[in-house]
């Protein structure tokens, strides 16, 4: 069993990736590497949730995922809709709350339609709050919280980082502490650019279907080493795995 470390994030974030390269290597269609990757999500917010993570964020997809091919777009959406289809009841039963950031507006109603219901179950879950990141854009949250706080009448010196905080998807949640990034990519992918200014970033060749529990507790490992300066001095990525 692996062993927790003392100083655990109240918040990590996720850019799950390597889903299609995965499925290269194995040389099946990338759906497969999709639904794989679904494996993977299962795994890890079950173990986050098990040892005290209080607030979990996973890029799921970005505002720029609509440039892939068609079909691969229609099989992500139908893979989420049969996920939550399965998933919602055990998040209901790990007390789980079902988050959603992004513009959802966007989505296929059947998928709209799964995420309300599931969100709806959910929202009474206290144990941990799950975020996905669902046609999401770093830049775009931004600017939807910058014309927020114009139409909200604020004047340029009533203006804080606090009130522009205050109208991101994210409001009233700990900034990530963690971000994980898997396949070895080192970007941030317009994820998170507000939130994560300050986040501790662990960045692994691990392709995101491979990436379990025990991959999880080398980052938290890796973290709980880092000593943190928000600003200061001896800042550094933690080291890759």
């Amino acid at each position: 069993m692996e062993r927790i470390p003392d100083k655990l994030p109240a918040h990590i974030a996720v850019i799950m990736d390597g889903n299609g390269r995965w499925a290269t290597a194995r040389n099946l269609p990338r759906t497969a590497g999709h639904r794989a990757g679904a494996d993977a999500v299962r795994i890890i917010v079950g173990e986050c949730a098990k040892i005290g993570i209080g607030y979990l964020t996973l890029y799921a997809f970005s505002s720029e995922n609509w440039a892939r091919p068609r079909a691969e777009i229609s099989a992500l959406f139908g893979l989420l809709v049969e996920f939550l289809g399965k998933e919602t009841p055990r998040l209901v039963e790990q007390n789980i709350k079902l988050n959603v950031i992004g513009d959802i507006a966007a989505l296929p109603a059947p998928s709209r339609l799964a995420l309300g219901h599931a969100m709806t179950r959910t929202a009474s879950g206290s144990r941990m709050v799950l975020n996905l990141a669902l046609n999401y854009g770093g830049r775009d949250e931004i600017l939807r919280a910058a014309r927020a706080l114009v139409r909200d009448g604020l004047k340029p010196d009533q203006i804080t980082g606090q009130s522009l905080a205050e109208r991101l998807y994210t409001a009233g949640q700990p900034d990530p502490d963690l971000l994980i990034r898997t396949s070895g990519e080192k970007r941030l992918s317009n994820f998170l650019l507000w939130q994560c200014a300050y986040s501790e970033l662990y960045f692994t060749r691990v392709l995101w279907p491979d990436f379990d529990a025990q991959r999880l507790h080398k980052a938290l490992q890796a973290y709980a080493a880092r000593k943190r300066r928000f600003g200061g001095t001896e800042e550094a990525i933690i080291p890759e795995a």
